[in-house]
């Protein structure tokens, strides 16, 4: 095992960090080797089976053509719940896990009511999924334009045991979306596309090459328009005292909550994610 490790070292050296590398390494020994976290630390001398190297070389092939290791082994880990993850869908980042445990812990969950929950472009059904699981008495429905991510989004919420309803509905049309997703709802989240066009250039080709376009850039014109659509959406459906959750640009929080305020949405609030950038922004109802 030793050997593997030292190869996957050299041949990465030059494109990612140390950190990366060691994570790769962990990740890549569990997934294909099926070895823990302990075994790889206590069995160094372990001989790695040939079918079992030879599959290793495939991965670090694609690792240097900057394929995501998520989409080369088609799984991740969100808010501690195993994900399916595929090109169709973006791969979770951590500060979307943050959404999900502010919403988990918020007083509108805590209150302990049955809650009507809506999650907005759910792509893998990363939120919907941990919601579902951790929010009892809860009814979660979650939509978005691509079929291929719904049906990924599903195959998550059935491989972790919970009940989601998945709608296809693009929230840019908003008087379709409101006539296709029944119901209001106690808290809508979303973290739609925020990455303005012009920001591409500064962004890492992993990202650029291989996630969905589509789950990721706006026209630098409009950098608040899914924002816009699904406040207007929220307009009809979002119950009195009901609560929006959103992850944000941090480049844009001013123009988001200013285009809420327009919308009649006084009570927002910008909160800062771990690494001190304003990340989110939650909404009350304050209309009855």
């Amino acid at each position: 095992m030793q050997e593997t490790e030292t190869y996957i070292k050299e041949s990465l050296k030059t494109l990612y960090t140390t950190d990366e590398i060691r994570c790769f390494i962990r990740l890549i020994l569990s997934h294909v080797c099926r070895l823990s976290l302990n075994s790889q630390i206590l069995c160094k001398d372990k001989k790695i089976p040939e079918n079992e190297k030879k599959t290793i070389y495939n991965i670090i092939n694609r690792l240097k053509a900057m394929e995501p290791l998520q989409y080369i082994l088609g799984e991740t880990e969100f808010y501690s719940i195993p994900l399916a993850v595929n090109p169709s869908v973006l791969i979770p980042r951590p500060e979307t896990e943050e959404l999900a445990d502010m919403i988990i812990n918020s007083p509108t969950v805590k209150s302990g009511e049955r809650l009507t929950v809506l999650d907005v472009g759910t792509g893998s059904g990363c939120i919907a999924v941990a919601l579902a699981k951790h929010i009892g008495n809860s009814t979660v429905t979650a939509t978005d334009v691509s079929v291929e991510a719904l049906l990924t989004a599903q195959k998550n919420a059935s491989a972790n045991g919970v009940r989601v309803g998945f709608i296809h509905s693009d929230i840019l049309d908003t008087e379709r979306a409101l006539a296709l997703i029944p119901g209001k709802y106690d808290i809508i989240v979303s973290n739609p596309p925020y990455i303005k066009e012009e920001e591409k250039p500064a962004m890492e080709a992993n990202v650029v090459d291989y996630e969905p376009h589509l789950a990721l850039f706006v026209p630098d014109s409009r950098p608040a328009l899914f924002y816009e659509k699904i406040a207007d959406f929220a307009r009809v459906k979002l119950k009195p005292d009901g609560m929006m959750f959103f992850e944000i640009n941090p480049k844009c929080d001013e123009i988001i909550v200013e285009m809420l305020h327009g919308k009649g949405f006084s009570q927002t609030e910008i909160i800062r994610d771990l690494s001190g950038k304003n990340r989110f922004i939650t909404v009350k109802n304050s209309k009855k």
